[in-house]
């Protein structure tokens, strides 16, 4: 079982002068429960190399065991430092891809053509995705075979528009990702602001915030064990 995860490349958020990136905990918990469900994990970002992360993703009140457990795991570390740039990946080589979110993916991911095209094929070969927070803002571009939306008359979730308002953003980013999937014809739905809840359509699967990364992660499990 070998599961892809794609980061984000962008670092800058907006013109704000601060940097963004990946959500550690939005890598470190899904990472672990792929890891214990016995999966071959590839890590891949636009760039490759080294990704981005969100330094106040890092700090004390946003960090959690599997967080610390990442930062000291020499394995993980060592691959973070060193992922496959989105062109060299081949979704053959693959069983499920997730897509941790972070602001980063709005920028890059969602207008980034290979990743779109990955989504796409990814769905077409009957193979789960995953994205969390940020990350369902990566599918704004993703079509259907027909040509419509991807998510349009799906079950999606994402980063909330009270939770973006909450961190001071909303004016910051380029679009919100419940507005967007809503534009798009997503059956949006979300929890309270910070609880964890993720939803799946088929073979798509998203979570709404840091919060709901396990849970993501679990569902995204359990979507490939019943369609293998």
């Amino acid at each position: 079982m070998r599961v892809l995860m794609v980061l984000t490349s962008h670092d800058q958020l907006g013109d704000t002068g601060h940097k963004t990136g990946f959500w550690l905990e939005e890598l470190a918990a899904p990472y672990y429960a792929f890891k214990e469900a016995g999966a071959e994990i590839t890590l891949a970002s636009p760039k490759g190399g080294q990704p981005p992360l969100d330094p106040r993703s890092s700090e004390p009140n946003s960090q959690s065991d599997e967080t610390r457990r990442f930062e000291a795991d020499a394995e993980a570390m060592a691959a973070l430092a060193s992922t496959v740039p989105l062109r060299d990946v081949d979704q053959a080589d693959f069983d499920a891809v997730f897509y941790p979110g972070g602001h980063g993916p709005l920028w890059d991911l969602a207008e980034d053509r290979t990743s779109i095209a990955l989504i796409e094929s990814f769905l077409a070969a009957r193979k789960p995705v995953g994205l969390v927070c940020h990350a369902p803002g990566a599918l704004r571009r993703a079509r259907t075979a027909a040509g419509r939306p991807l998510v349009e008359g799906r079950k999606v979730t994402g980063f909330s528009n009270s939770e973006e308002a909450a961190v001071g953003l909303s004016d910051v980013v380029p679009f919100l990702v419940e507005d967007e999937l809503k534009s798009l014809g997503g059956l949006y739905s979300k929890s309270a602001d910070w609880a964890s809840y993720a939803v799946r359509d088929d073979l798509l699967v998203t979570g709404q915030n840091p919060q709901s990364s396990a849970e993501t992660a679990r569902l995204l499990m359990e979507t490939l064990r019943a369609h293998r």
